[in-house]
């Protein structure tokens, strides 16, 4: 039973992702693009924890984390880059 809903999940977290990309490719401004850009490291984290519980294995919760810590400062630096023109003052 736990298969079939982990395989729900993921199609979820995969239309999602699709989603995604399509709001930033046709995104009406930068914020918009940002926000699509932020959801899709969160559904890409959600989507390696639902293999990591699958597979049984803890490995993929660190590469989750790591994909947070990543997701996050990229965000940080594409917003910096938007209202300021650069990232390093």
């Amino acid at each position: 039973m736990i298969e079939y809903a982990l395989i729900f999940a993921a199609s979820c977290y995969g239309i999602a992702l699709l989603l995604d990309l399509w709001r930033i490719g046709v995104g009406p401004d930068s914020a918009d693009r940002i926000l699509a850009l932020d959801t899709m490291v969160i559904n890409v984290i959600a989507l390696l924890v639902l293999y990591g519980v699958w597979r049984g294995t803890a490995i993929y919760f660190e590469a989750a984390m790591l994909v947070a810590m990543v997701g996050f400062v990229s965000t940080v630096a594409y917003c910096r880059f938007v209202l300021r023109g650069d990232i390093i003052e």
